[in-house]
């Protein structure tokens, strides 16, 4: 069985198409998560943010949403193997579909981000925005967004103009940002951001993950330790 084991929880990841990868770790470590309640993660694949949240917000409500069957049937399971199962729901469905009682004080999400394409393979349409793009996701988070809440998400640096572009339209800024780079020679991949309806000076960051091959920045390592077993 393909099991990812963190410090206090495992991701059984054995059928599901996305595996855990370190997009998803960085933005649930990164996260501001301290204030929040009511938690939501679009597109939770196996339950790897919803679980990280639940571990690092001991007085929250996580809501895990996945349009996959297979992803969220195992995320159902994680949960339930987790000690916080009495405070995460797995929902399967689609963000189009999710209609909540209640506004979110975080809404995060690991989004896919290449151009659609024709694929019906489970990977390429966990990856690709066949099934939820930019505009689906920031509208209806927007809407489902609490009057001071946080929506978080990572996406690729060449995503990130055009992403702030349609969240302004519905009048959500960027409040904080943080650049990651593999190591120091390489170039900038990745950018985590979070967005609310308030406009502030935009707090920016910078993470390097290596130093060298499998050499951790102190940097990386104190964002991280809280859930990788070998830091």
């Amino acid at each position: 069985m393909s099991v990812f084991k963190f410090k206090k929880f495992s991701i059984i990841q054995e059928k599901s198409a996305m595996k855990v990868g370190t997009d998803g770790v960085l933005l649930g470590c990164w996260i501001s998560c301290e204030k929040a309640n009511n938690i939501l993660d679009i597109g939770c694949g196996t339950g790897l943010i919803t679980l990280m949240l639940g571990q690092r917000s001991l007085n929250s409500n996580v809501i895990g949403i996945e349009i996959d069957k297979i992803a969220s049937q195992e995320a159902q399971l994680n949960s339930s193997n987790s000690d916080w199962e009495e405070r995460i729901e797995i929902k399967h469905t689609s963000l189009q579909q999710f209609t909540p009682q209640l506004n979110f004080d975080l809404i995060v999400s690991n989004p896919p981000f290449f151009p659609q394409n024709k694929s019906q393979q489970s990977r390429d349409i966990a990856r690709h925005a066949n099934t939820l793009s930019f505009e689906e996701l920031i509208g209806n988070a927007a809407k489902l967004l609490a009057e001071k809440g946080i929506f978080s998400v990572v996406i690729p640096k060449n995503s990130e103009e055009y992403f702030c572009k349609i969240a302004a339209v519905h009048n959500l800024y960027c409040n904080r940002v943080c650049y990651i780079k593999g190591s120091e020679t390489s170039q900038v991949k990745r950018v985590m951001m979070e967005f609310s309806f308030i406009k502030t000076v935009v707090l920016t960051e910078h993470l390097t993950i290596e130093t060298s091959r499998h050499n951790y920045t102190d940097k990386y390592i104190q964002l991280c330790k809280e859930f990788y077993l070998k830091m």
